[in-house]
């Protein structure tokens, strides 16, 4: 009989439990040829040592624990399942055990494209080295690009690391006998701009002399005179934010090399009112230097933030910034949150623009006086730092009569100051062979030189992580951990001295980079696919739903800027897990303000914001951030963002749909609630018992729109109460406000709640579960291997350390760099 017969026999036996209750549970379904979901447990053998059948078995482990199986219906008592757990799990942990005392706990781990960076930023001492776009998007698992199964390396990618690495080296190599010349350029009144109109109608942009505008009578600007160009009093005044088609840079600078520019410029903040009229403004204008080539707008050009947010103050001041430019680069002005004119506005009339109304008191903008330009800025030594990374004392073209015996010591001190452990003679004597060879060959010495390390950055002893054993390997592990980068000089001495695996060392070393700068990079990575924000701008709000939000980079900004500040305060200031959901404060500025329904704040800068009793905001679940990526920005989705909490904030990811079930389709004419939608979409038994466990937790979020704004109804365009006007892109807009939202459900469990406070306050109740998700996404970001079998037990032992301080953020990461998960064995 198959039921019965092989491996499945012995594992009956083993549990001493009647074969009948276990057959019937389990064999019934997962038997034979039909077996459900591809799992035939008949043929499986009861053996964990190959890791294809463990896997299988850890699955089977995961699913009855979890109550999942056998299905509602099936007879099964709670000793019978608790007999099987115990029976698994002892197995499975021994022979995962003796897995990694063999093979390691993960396999070498290549560094992905962000890391390898930062290491040559490091290495070669050119902290604006920017190669990570030379590289092939690394693959993603278990949510991270840090996982050594999808780090691999094809000759593709090979090439372009070989490219990559030959592109830095020539960056840090000086060919010249002194540094490029430094230019101070001062640019004033009707320079300021690329000409004398902006795109978006006369009140965009217009040129100030004693606070009224000069040449706006007529659409078409009249040529300047000689007295006007050579006037130093006039202003540029700028009342619009980017937004092709857009070019807002001085006239006729440029550029001369790549480096580092300090631009200084005199502004100030003001009002401008009908008739081209303008005054001081009441409070600061935010706004950005944006480096871009100085072209037309109809090309496409790569603008790149530099220099952070600048608070324009109403009174004019001489502002200062020191930004990297490639050769022939500018600096454009970029205003954050004022209108955006939009082509064809006026309708029947194509190529259009209109700009919007005013709001009380005036339109802000900036007024400019002058810019000026500095640079490229002398290094402290020539040749430069980078430099003399390759070639020590050696000036430029470096010719040592020794080349063989300059060779093999220069290579061996670049070894020494690139590797992150000491790399064995035999190694280097492979790249000391390709050297010789390339002398041999006629090509310079420094040619020569550059082949060789070129070789050494694309090899395993630079591109590869280890599983930690000694102090070298902790180290490097520690600094891609906490900055994505190779360890400092500290680190590397403490690793020479073996005290990298010392417990206070390890604390000390860990605060250390946690409080330094380095440590925004881990935020930005770690949030950048734990929370998905770096697909931030995907999915852009549906313009005839919601045309607030069109082209307002600076909300998007401060969204995405709020919640990487609210992240590295729970870590830097050790603030409980149970913040992660739920908290008494926000972090805001003056546009997240108006968008949250805040009090009125003043300026850019992100400042705590305490929260009343009765406000939904507190916490990861209500900010814009994380609202806007679990939406599509046309509607919002209970079930997306109700599968995206309970996998990547409860750390219970939901099964993928069964194939062939399509998904809920927004309704955007506003007939029909989402509940309504849903109720017809999880009709099937099949579909339910998946979608009771999150849709409740999407429904709690549904008083929020696709960019993260309080609703009590939704948006459609056909039915309901019709709203119209004219947005901010000077364009026309109706939507209507539809129906109610309703945002009480009752949880998988039974528990119920009426809104998103309550169901904050459910998981809130629960920080230990918060803290074990946590750990695990740690877990695998820091190792580069996802959680196993046999690291739960050590997880939770982590967790008890940290219970009885309430599972503290900044706790949790100590207990994990403290643990064998990521110290390895020994």
């Amino acid at each position: 009989m198959r039921l019965f017969r092989g491996a499945v026999f012995s594992i009956l036996l083993s549990f001493l439990l009647p074969a009948a209750p276990v057959a019937k549970a389990c064999l019934g379904c997962h038997a034979g040829r039909a077996a459900q979901g591809g799992l035939d447990l008949a043929a499986l053998p009861y053996s964990f040592d190959d890791r294809a059948t463990r896997e299988k078995w850890i699955r089977v482990y995961d699913r009855v624990e979890k109550g999942e199986m056998p299905p509602k219906g099936v007879a099964f008592s709670k000793a019978e399942r608790a007999a099987l757990l115990a029976s698994l799990a002892p197995a499975i942990r021994k022979a995962e055990l003796a897995d990694i005392a063999a093979n390691g706990r993960g396999p070498l781990r290549r560094l992905n494209r962000d890391e390898y960076e930062q290491n040559l930023r490091d290495v070669l001492r050119l902290p604006h080295l920017d190669i990570r776009d030379m590289l092939p998007e690394d693959r993603e698992a278990h949510h991270f690009n840090k996982v050594s199964d999808t780090l691999d390396m094809s000759r593709v990618q090979l090439t372009a690391y070989l490219d990559a690495s030959e592109a830095a080296l020539r960056q840090a190599m000086a060919t010249a006998p002194a540094p490029p010349p430094v230019r101070t350029v001062r640019v004033f009144g009707t320079k300021l701009f690329p000409g004398s109109r902006s795109t978006g109608e006369r009140e965009s942009m217009f040129f100030i002399k004693d606070n009224k505008g000069i040449n706006v009578e007529r659409e078409r600007a009249a040529p300047w005179t000689k007295e006007q160009v050579a006037d130093q009093t006039i202003e540029m005044g700028l009342f619009r934010s980017p937004g092709w088609p857009y070019g807002a840079f001085p006239q006729g600078y440029a550029a001369s090399h790549t480096g580092q520019y300090r631009v200084r410029f005199a502004a100030r903040a003001v009002l401008q009112h009908p008739g081209f009229q303008v005054s001081d403004a009441k409070q600061a204008v935010p706004m950005t230097l944006r480096r871009r080539r100085p072209t037309n707008h109809d090309i496409a050009e790569d603008v790149v933030l530099v220099g952070g947010v600048i608070e324009i103050a109403p009174r004019q001041q001489v502002y200062e910034r020191t930004v990297q430019l490639n050769a022939g680069q500018t600096v454009e002005y970029g205003l954050l949150g004022l209108p955006v004119p939009q082509v064809d506005a006026r309708a029947g009339q194509s190529g259009s623009y209109r700009y919007p109304a005013f709001p009380p008191g005036g339109q802000p903008g900036v007024a400019v006086q002058w810019i000026e330009f500095e640079g490229p800025l002398a290094p402290a030594s020539w040749p430069p730092e980078s430099h003399r990374v390759l070639f020590d004392n050696y000036g430029v073209a470096p010719a040592p009569a020794n080349a063989r015996q300059e060779a093999g010591r220069l290579l061996r001190r670049f070894a020494v100051l690139a590797a992150r452990a000491p790399v064995p003679e035999e190694s280097l004597r492979k790249f000391e062979r390709l050297i010789h060879a390339r002398l041999d060959s006629g090509d310079t010495f420094a040619e020569s030189m550059l082949a060789g390390y070129q070789a050494f950055l694309c090899s395993n002893e630079f591109l590869y992580l280890r599983e930690p054993g000694g102090h070298y390997a902790v180290a490097s592990r520690l600094s891609h951990f906490l900055t994505n980068g190779g360890p400092d000089a500290g680190l590397l001495a403490l690793a020479r001295e073996e005290r990298m695996r010392q417990p206070a060392v390890l604390r000390r070393e860990a605060d250390r980079l946690i409080d330094s700068p380095a440590f925004e990079r881990f935020a930005r990575g770690f949030t950048g696919h734990w929370l998905n924000l770096r697909h931030l701008r995907r999915d852009d709000p549906d313009k005839r739903l919601y045309p607030e939000y069109q082209l307002d980079e600076y909300l998007v900004d401060s969204m995405e800027r709020e919640t990487l500040t609210f992240f590295t305060s729970l870590v830097r200031e050790n603030l409980p897990v149970r913040q992660l959901v739920d908290c008494d404060y926000v972090y805001a500025n003056e546009r997240l303000a108006r968008h949250y329904g805040l009090p009125a704040m003043e300026g850019a800068n992100l400042r705590r914001v305490a929260l009343g009793k009765e406000s939904p905001l507190g916490g990861l679940l209500t900010q814009a951030a994380i609202l806007k990526v679990t939406a599509n920005g046309t509607s919002t989705s209970p079930v997306l963002r109700g599968a995206w909490i309970t996998d990547r904030i409860l750390g219970e990811p939901p099964p993928p749909p069964p194939p062939g079930v399509p998904a809920v389709e927004p309704d955007i004419r506003g007939a029909k609630t989402i509940r309504e939608q849903l109720a017809a979409h999880t009709k099937s038994a099949v579909c339910a018992s998946c979608h009771v466990k999150f849709d409740p937790v999407g429904l709690a979020l549904e008083n929020f729109d696709v960019a993260g704004r309080w609703r009590t109804r939704y948006r459609g365009l056909t039915e309901g109460e019709r709203v119209s006007g004219i947005d901010h892109t000077g364009h026309d807009f109706a939507y209507t406000n539809a129906g109610a939202v309703d945002a009480s459900g009752v949880l998988s469990d039974g528990r119920r709640f009426q809104n998103v406070r309550e169901l904050k306050s459910i998981f809130a109740s629960d920080p230990r579960k918060l803290a074990r998700n946590l750990l695990r996404q740690l877990t695998v970001y820091s190792t580069g291997t996802p959680v196993r079998f046999s690291d739960r037990l050590e997880i939770e032992a982590m967790l008890d350390a940290c219970a009885k301080d309430g599972f503290r953020t900044r706790d949790l990461f100590h207990a994990l760099i403290r643990s064998k998960i990521f110290l390895g064995g020994q």
